[in-house]
């Protein structure tokens, strides 16, 4: 792929050069040429701050463990409060191991951090202003950020079928829960997270996917508790597939929660549609993303997990929702939705969120023009 990559940037001979951490031989490559480059994150910054920084295995042998995980890396933020659980640690240890004998997920970070020009991340300084001073002191490389890139809001109309039974209820006070595309509940999982959602008597909208190799429709069937959808068929629709209008449905009148993953575009879709926030994560960034919206900006639920191996029962389920859903003036539910309320104005604010652009666009001028990106 190199000589394809550099044939092509010789062609085009572009200001910069944009890339992830998968092209970490890109800076190299580019500055042979005399072109910038440009690591783009699309993770919030806790990640970065907390995950992949050098700081990390400042006084480990031979790659850390799931205890040093569980800690943050030398020079945290004092202010935050976010540490991992140990099955949250385990699942961040594949990123210490090479691939195929090659660099590690953080080795390529790492390395991409270090030879790029400048660093662009999707997020902002009011939302991770810590963080990002923490990864700038870290790298020392200039760091633009986008902002949280809110999206257009959603066009056309709901599907028919989805509407009129949504129509049937109050205002925001159905629960739609989906975790994406690519998260596969387990049996027991599905079990514990449907009897929580039918313990709190709330009408609810849930998602379930399955792999594309097996029937999801026999799946289904058989993972749903025994007698569960002839109980729950006045008020709650279990739905297998790709909900391809899911703005649309968050931006309904009765969707007053979501209960989702905790993925960068479904927190910000969930904040800007006025849906109150029950936090389910399963990997990755999404353990960085429920704390930073759970922990430290307190706009959200996350549910009560077991420590060892993330197990969530029934109960867990429903008291998260409970506190938002139904607590309403006690704490913390009370505190939680006027901070989410706060956080929606703020991103719903178009001066705002254009002016993260406008910045970016005038760095990225500026960088241009210069021959010294760090004075730029």
């Amino acid at each position: 792929m190199q000589p394809q990559v550099k044939a092509l940037l010789s062609d085009l001979k572009p200001h910069f050069v944009v890339f992830d951490f998968a092209q970490h031989w890109l800076p190299a490559l580019a500055s042979e040429l005399g072109i910038k480059t440009l690591f783009f994150s699309v993770f919030f910054a806790i990640s970065s701050a907390y995950i992949t920084v050098p700081p990390r295995l400042f006084g480990v042998e031979g790659g850390p463990t799931v205890t040093d995980l569980k800690k943050p890396p030398m020079g945290f933020p004092q202010s935050s409060k976010i540490h991992l659980k140990t099955f949250e640690a385990r699942d961040f240890l594949v990123l210490f191991s090479r691939l195929d004998g090659g660099p590690s997920g953080f080795d390529r970070v790492v390395s991409g951090l270090s030879g790029c020009t400048a660093i662009v991340i999707k997020t902002c300084e009011e939302i991770e202003g810590s963080y990002l001073d923490f990864v700038k002191a870290q790298i020392e490389k200039p760091v633009m950020l986008t902002g949280p890139l809110v999206p257009e809001p959603p066009s056309g109309e709901l599907r028919e079928k989805w509407a009129t039974w949504l129509s049937r209820f109050p205002p925001k006070i159905v629960v739609f829960c989906s975790f994406g595309s690519e998260t596969f509940l387990d049996d027991g999982q599905i079990r514990e997270l449907t009897l929580g959602l039918e313990r709190t008597g709330l009408p609810f909208f849930l998602v379930l996917n399955f792999p594309v190799n097996v029937d999801a429709g026999a799946e289904l069937e058989r993972a749903l508790p025994e007698g569960f959808k002839e109980r729950v068929k006045d008020k709650g629709v279990v739905y297998s597939g790709w909900v391809q209008q899911q703005q649309l449905i968050l931006a309904h009148t009765s969707v007053g929660c979501y209960v989702c993953h905790s993925g960068f575009s479904s927190i910000i879709e969930a904040l800007v549609n006025d849906c109150q926030m029950v936090l389910l994560p399963f990997k990755g960034d999404q353990f960085m993303n429920s704390k930073l919206i759970g922990q430290d900006m307190e706009a959200g639920v996350e549910v009560n997990r077991r420590d060892d191996d993330g197990h969530s029962r029934e109960e867990d389920i429903y008291e998260a929702v409970k506190k938002i859903m139904v607590e309403v003036d006690l704490e913390p539910g009370k505190t939680v939705r006027f901070n989410r309320e706060k956080w929606r104005k703020f991103l719903l604010e178009k001066k705002i969120q254009d002016k993260f652009i406008s910045d970016l666009v005038t760095e990225l001028k500026a960088m241009a023009t210069s021959t010294d990106a760090t004075t730029y």
